[in-house]
């Protein structure tokens, strides 16, 4: 019995030992064995013959796929990594924050190239700087009873408890702040697959006038916002980078003018400052139309 055939290499050329015919319908190469010092398989011997003028060639747009060189020009139009007209709500490094012209490159150096008389003077500078600071931080582990049935579900395993913990932790504390409520939207940093945004719709059930809006800079497989087609409930997925992202010209929020609760689970340290830059500039935004 022959073995399963190995998965082709993201770049897309064809596995040694396999044919070398590319099927333009299935959009990769032929995974039958070529017979030994053969480069097709028996299927293609014949069909290659008329192939072998033509040249495939990388993509200059994404290396990860090949394209007949007789057809790029073709293929750049419709190529799904050309890019894309920017959307309204971009506006390049709007989150970014200032940019320090006369910090030089050449002069940051890190951490483990300092002397330890250096590193000393820097704590000393650091504890200095936080003097009269209050950082002692609180934990707030909450949980919601939307999510009672989900962590007591047998068949979820040990990190899909632990995701669920996480998320039932988030709509607790929404809920204590009274943010979890009907005509408003709900902005999920940092999407990912939209779970967050899943439990938050369940938990307010049949809440009328909620918008949610799922950021996510990259394309996301297995979204579950797709399973959402409740009449009361609209789901919108932005993909742009949140450095970009200016909330003010988001449709929905320039013309529904409703109430913004920005929420979030995956984003790292940046991320949320950067994030917190964005609701900031949101609220003060809303207060100037309010005093209009």
């Amino acid at each position: 019995m022959e073995a399963p055939a190995a998965t082709s290499p993201s770049i897309g050329f064809p596995i040694d030992g396999r044919c070398n015919y590319f099927v333009e319908k299935k959009k990769r190469f032929c995974r039958m064995v070529a017979a030994a010092g053969k480069r097709f398989c028996g299927e293609h011997a014949g069909s290659a013959e008329e192939e072998n003028t033509r040249k495939r060639i990388l993509c200059p747009l994404d290396p990860k796929h090949t394209v007949y060189e007789d057809q790029l020009a073709k293929h750049l139009k419709k190529c799904n990594s050309r890019e894309k007209p920017k959307p309204d709500f971009f506006i390049q490094d709007i989150n970014a924050g200032l940019k320090d012209e006369t910090e030089i490159p050449e002069q940051l150096v890190p951490f483990s190239s300092l002397s330890e008389e250096q590193l000393e003077n820097l704590i000393k500078k650091l504890r200095k700087a936080s003097e009269g600071l209050n950082s002692t931080h609180e934990d707030h582990i909450m949980s919601h009873p939307a999510l009672h049935d989900a962590l007591n579900d047998p068949r979820n395993g040990d990190c899909a408890v632990k995701h669920l913990k996480q998320q039932a932790s988030i709509l607790g504390n929404i809920e204590k702040l009274k943010l979890l409520g009907p005509r408003r939207c709900f902005v999920e940093f940092g999407a990912g697959k939209g779970k967050l945004s899943h439990w938050v719709d369940i938990a307010l059930k049949d809440a009328e006038n909620v918008h949610f809006i799922l950021v996510e800079r990259v394309t996301t497989r297995f979204k579950v916002d797709g399973k959402h087609r409740k009449k009361d409930s609209v789901f919108e997925r932005l993909q742009i980078d949140i450095q970009h992202l200016c909330l003010n010209r988001v449709p929905v929020l320039r013309e529904g003018r409703l109430p913004v609760v920005g929420i979030g689970k995956h984003l790292c340290g940046v991320a949320t400052g950067v994030t917190g830059d964005i609701m900031w500039a949101k609220s003060i935004s809303r207060l100037l139309d309010l005093g209009r």
